[in-house]
């Protein structure tokens, strides 16, 4: 066996805007392994100021991971503990190396073309036309839910938005998600929840920034709509303490996405402690490529979830893998009339 890695830079179609600044590149790793003749793919995919493996020997660590794949899945997997995105990456690989189709690692009626996956359609933060045109593309697309980053224009402007769409539209006709980002101060908070759910949001991200578990467990016992964790999962990787911030916590949701927590086997023992806990989910991507995006969807669609999941950034980039993913009428889909191109 032995393996390869190749650093990717995709670029965005527009500047996406959110609570960390303007983003306009996305830099991820492809990893190749080759056993036998297979190959299997999966994609590393770093979010810089984000991901807990954010560090300066992340390269280091993957030609480690290349130089060392002999010891196999489990082991490597091991040893990445630090490094969550790789740890995807390796997972997304074998699961590859051992599929009967390219590409097919969960096979499905979603890889068959047959079943979509419902997600949210995202509003990139901006001025207020640039979000209201966003908004109104959304619509035009079909979907029923709606995620807006807000925190980067001024709380009126954003009120302003989410009331004129609730002019246009109903809780029951179009669901809203508005993701924070830890936007909030933990003295703004609440006051700004209680404005909020005079719109009928279904949920907020990460109100407050992580770290704070006292006051974000207050803000989940007060809180006039429910709240999501996100950032709030990333680098916390012992069982026992993600037992202990969600049974602090107690929120309504935590948001998964397997590049910053551990890849699927992180993710699945995210969602049994939060059932456990009470707590409701969804699976989320992060700006990962389609090869990235492929393996959520395809592990998400067995998950079987009634919730619109966060899938539909596959869509954001320029140069991104030729795919047979598709975004139509809100809903991710498997088109099995078009390949896959890998440009790299």
């Amino acid at each position: 066996m032995k393996a390869s890695y190749k650093k990717y830079v995709l670029n965005f179609k527009i500047p996406a805007g959110t609570s960390r600044g303007i983003l306009k590149t996305k830099d991820t790793y492809f990893l190749k392994v080759e056993l036998n003749g297979k190959v299997g793919i999966g994609e590393c995919s770093v979010f810089r100021g984000l991901s807990f493996d954010d560090k300066p020997d992340y390269e280091q660590k993957l030609q480690w991971l290349c130089e060392n794949i002999y010891l196999g899945e489990e082991k490597i997997l091991e040893s990445l503990i630090l490094y969550p995105s790789i740890q995807f990456g390796v997972e997304m690989a074998f699961l590859d190396l051992k599929a009967r189709i390219p590409m097919h690692l969960f096979p499905s009626k979603f890889t068959k073309g047959i079943d979509p996956i419902n997600i949210n359609g995202l509003i990139w933060m901006g001025d207020s036309t640039f979000m209201m045109e966003q908004i109104a593309d959304k619509l035009d697309q079909n979907f029923t839910c709606i995620k807006m980053k807000i925190g980067a224009i001024d709380f009126d402007s954003e009120i302003s938005l989410l009331r004129n769409i609730r002019k246009q539209f109903s809780g029951k006709q179009v669901e809203l998600r508005v993701d924070a980002n830890g936007a909030f101060t933990k003295d703004d908070a609440l006051e700004k929840l209680k404005i909020l759910s005079d719109f009928d949001i279904h949920s907020i991200e990460q109100p407050i920034k992580q770290g704070q578990v006292e006051e974000m467990a207050k803000l989940c016992e007060e809180t006039p709509l429910d709240i999501a964790l996100d950032e709030e999962l990333i680098g916390v990787i012992d069982t026992q303490e993600k037992i202990d911030l969600l049974k602090s916590i107690k929120p309504q949701y935590i948001i998964l996405k397997p590049s910053l927590v551990g890849g699927i086997k992180g993710s699945i023992e995210w969602i049994k402690i939060a059932e456990q806990n009470k707590s409701s989910w969804w699976i989320t991507s992060a700006l990962e490529s389609n090869i990235g995006l492929n393996a959520i969807a395809q592990w998400t669609y067995t998950l079987q979830s009634s919730l619109p999941q966060g899938l539909g950034t596959g869509s954001l980039f320029t140069n991104n893998i030729g795919s047979p993913l598709e975004v139509a009428n809100g809903e991710l889909h498997y088109n099995t009339d078009i390949d896959w191109k890998f440009n790299f």
